[in-house]
């Protein structure tokens, strides 16, 4: 029989994933779903045939250069790459792969659940009905703000932005948006969104702004302080990309001096930490906070995890696997 490459898997991944895992690898599992030392990554690297971290796991330079010679494949349980650096794997001969498209519809979902949470104050409400303060219907309480013929600007028209768009089109939100390429003339058109090449003057006039690029160098703090200063008063901040897109500190000003109408956030810039200031605010019912669960469904956990084993068996079976990251995506 074909030796079974060893795969070393950092967190708990669903329970049919992991079955058919141990069919396919020598799959060593995290049963506890504790995250690994550095320590343990150290030992994972050196020993194994694959490598599958997460968001959680930090594969940097310094734990790559101890991956031992049969590490050849990090097959990321996960879009985003930002906590991997793959220039280093790449000129190690690992190759580096992750798990794009299957959270699109899902992170879209939480965008405009976000965005409906932060204008309609819902969390507020069900706080109130929770802790027994509702004083029953009033004209004027607990109002919110309409959405509707609200203007909305997408930062990172890719598959999710372009998902957002469609969604906030049906709730009747004018679509615009910034990319690093504008998109063709056809999705254009279908969403009846206007493009910006300037992102100081989109944010300038915007409504509400929802980011939706990645977390490269060149989009760390691409919402710094002077560009949030751009924003007006009443607009609002929606993030479920990658917290070091947003000077949180900045963001966090902003909102104490109501230089901001509100925030909802699900990631955050030093993640599992919060800004102590952004929790404060949350408890005053200024911002919307929820613990990265935009991509959080049972069928998105287990279409990533089918991605993983797809790139991998495809790896060993010496061809391309499909979801290789690439020195041109980085």
């Amino acid at each position: 029989m074909k030796k079974k490459p060893l795969v070393v898997v950092t967190r708990r991944l669903p329970d049919v994933i992991e079955t058919r895992m141990r069919e396919l690898f020598d799959a060593r599992l995290n049963v506890d779903d504790t995250p690994m030392t550095t320590q343990q990554l150290v030992e994972a690297v050196r020993t194994a045939d694959v490598l599958v971290p997460t968001i959680t796991d930090r594969i940097d330079a310094a734990l790559l250069a101890q991956a031992g010679e049969n590490l050849k494949l990090i097959a990321n349980f996960g879009n985003g790459f930002d906590h991997i650096d793959v220039e280093t794997a790449l000129s190690r001969g690992i190759t580096v792969t992750n798990t794009p498209g299957v959270l699109t519809q899902d992170t879209a979902d939480m965008t405009m659940a976000l965005l409906l949470a932060v204008a309609r104050r819902v969390p507020e409400g069900a706080r109130t009905m929770v802790e027994g303060d509702w004083p029953g219907w009033s004209p004027t309480w607990m109002l919110g703000r309409r959405i509707t013929g609200k203007r909305l600007g997408i930062v990172g028209m890719g598959r999710i932005g372009q998902a957002v768009a469609r969604r906030a089109k049906a709730f009747g939100l004018s679509i615009h948006y910034h990319n690093r390429r504008r998109v063709s003339p056809a999705i254009e058109e279908e969403l009846e969104a206007t493009y910006w090449d300037s992102l100081d003057q989109m944010l300038a006039r915007m409504d509400i702004v929802s980011i939706h690029c990645p977390h490269t160098p060149a989009t760390y703090h691409l919402l710094s302080a002077r560009r949030l200063k751009l924003m007006k008063r009443e607009a609002v901040l929606i993030n479920t990309a990658r917290g070091e897109i947003v000077d949180e500190v900045a963001l966090a000003r902003m909102l104490e001096a109501g230089d901001l109408a509100g925030a909802g956030l699900d990631v955050f810039e030093h993640e599992p930490s919060i800004n102590p200031r952004l929790l404060k605010l949350a408890r005053q019912n200024r911002v919307v906070l929820l613990p990265h669960m935009g991509s959080a469904t049972i069928e998105g956990r287990i279409d990533m995890g089918e991605k993983v084993i797809v790139n991998i068996k495809t790896f060993f079976d010496g061809h391309r696997p499909p979801d290789r990251v690439l020195p041109s995506m980085l």
